[in-house]
């Protein structure tokens, strides 16, 4: 796997897609910089017993103040329209959601309120899914409402987000599957609210709908394909199989095994076992995965494609069923991402650093390993540069997704790691 991974770096810095990690890496309490030196992994950013020192807290406590002010200056200019999760104001939102988790200042919350105001005012009425539809600006705004106690409002965005249920069951229909605008986003947007303000405000049989739409449409397309891809639920997205988180198998499969979803054992043993196995026979020498079942092209390391999204879905399967093998998978993504997690993209969630180094928080929970710990610290402290690294400047600077506000959302996790979530992802 050396010699594998040696011609990958060498192929990602000829394409410019990610820089070479400067970092010395973890082993379990020590470490050997570039330089050959031993160095202890107990110093920053760690204190003495292991945990994120107060030091480097304060460094991204400043960052993060810096970033808002940035943000807020630039959102002066951004789309008034763009009420999305993914690049819009309910992701705004989210973000000062997630402030206030970790900070519990009231001022996070009043604003949080604000911005999904704006986004609820600009409802589309076309997409039901929570990245790029409906159903994340009213997931958010009865969250929101729930937690300022304005019981009324909150019924009233929750009613308004099951009525988008309608266009969800028929597999017959055109709408795809994957979690951007699909069902998958949709069934999200429910566990979310499920999540945050109760089990049960959202009732089974409505979950049970998406999930069933879901499995029958995998199974549709599977029959389909049988000839040329052996796997029992397979989704496409404008005619390909996509792999990723974003578009493709791993975030439908993620979506899926959900202990909120309460899909039958049998089903996912059945159904769901399997196909994860079929996209791990997918994977790249490298340990990295294809954008989709049909690239050859060893090139992307992002949450949307690449084993930054799959290992989320592979982390889920070891907790679901207790096979060694997708431990070990999970742990392999935590190599690659570790060696060009750093990109050229940006410092955003979707493509970027910040949502990179969100695979070392999730290895970290499951492993509960320093090791992981300390390479998402890296990885923030990478941000901590933000904009110095020549990096591309994405299309929506700011968003929560593409720009700065999922870099601010990332870096807010350094307080609270042990919590830590994937916005708009992990539940």
């Amino acid at each position: 796997m050396g010699d594998n991974l040696s011609k990958r770096l060498k192929l990602d810095v000829a394409t410019k897609r990610s820089f070479i990690n400067p970092y010395p890496d973890c082993d379990q309490g020590s470490l050997t910089s570039k330089a050959g030196l031993d160095v202890d992994c107990n110093n920053e950013p760690f204190d003495v017993n292991g945990k994120v020192s107060a030091a480097f807290q304060k460094k991204v406590q400043n960052k993060i103040k810096d970033l808002l002010q940035q943000m807020e200056q630039g959102l002066k200019t951004a789309d008034p329209h763009d009420f999305s999760t993914y690049t819009g104001w309910t992701g705004i939102a989210l973000l000062y959601l997630q402030l206030h988790r970790v900070s519990l200042e009231a001022s996070h919350l009043q604003r949080a309120l604000d911005y999904v105001n704006k986004a609820l005012r600009n409802l589309k009425g076309r997409v039901v899914t929570f990245l790029c539809g409906d159903a994340g600006p009213l997931a958010v705004g009865a969250v929101v409402h729930h937690r300022l106690k304005n019981t009324a409002d909150s019924k009233e965005c929750r009613t308004k987000l099951l009525q988008l249920q309608r266009a969800i069951p028929s597999p017959a229909s055109d709408m795809p599957d994957e979690l951007m605008y699909g069902r998958a986003g949709y069934l999200y947007a429910l566990l979310y609210v499920n999540k945050e303000i109760g089990p049960n405000t959202v009732d089974d049989s409505t979950i049970t709908k998406v999930v069933t739409a879901m499995l029958a449409s995998g199974k549709n397309l599977s029959t389909k394909w049988k000839k040329t891809e052996r796997c029992p639920l397979l989704y496409e997205w404008y005619k390909e199989q996509y792999v990723g988180a974003a578009h493709g198998l791993a975030g439908i499969y993620y979506m899926i095994m959900q202990p909120g979803a309460k899909v039958d054992p049998d089903v996912l043993t059945e159904l769901v076992r399997p196909s994860i196995d079929y996209v791990r026979h997918k994977k790249f020498p490298s340990g990295n995965y294809p954008s989709a079942l049909s690239k050859e092209s060893d090139r992307l390391v992002h949450w949307c494609h690449g084993a930054p999204g799959v290992v989320h879905m592979l982390i889920m399967a070891y907790k679901v069923f207790k096979d060694e093998k997708y431990y070990r998978d999970a742990v392999e993504c935590g190599e690659v991402i570790w060696n060009r997690g750093l990109l050229r993209k940006g410092y955003g969630i979707c493509h970027g650093t910040a949502g990179n180094g969100y695979a070392f928080l999730s290895l970290y929970q499951l492993t509960k390993e320093n090791k992981y710990l300390y390479r998402a610290c890296r990885f923030a402290e990478w941000c901590l540069d933000y904009g110095s690294h020549g990096c591309r400047i994405p299309d929506r600077p700011y968003s929560l997704f593409e720009g700065m506000a999922g870099t601010i959302h990332y870096l807010s996790e350094m307080t609270q790691p042990e919590s830590s979530s994937f916005p708009a992802f992990e539940l």
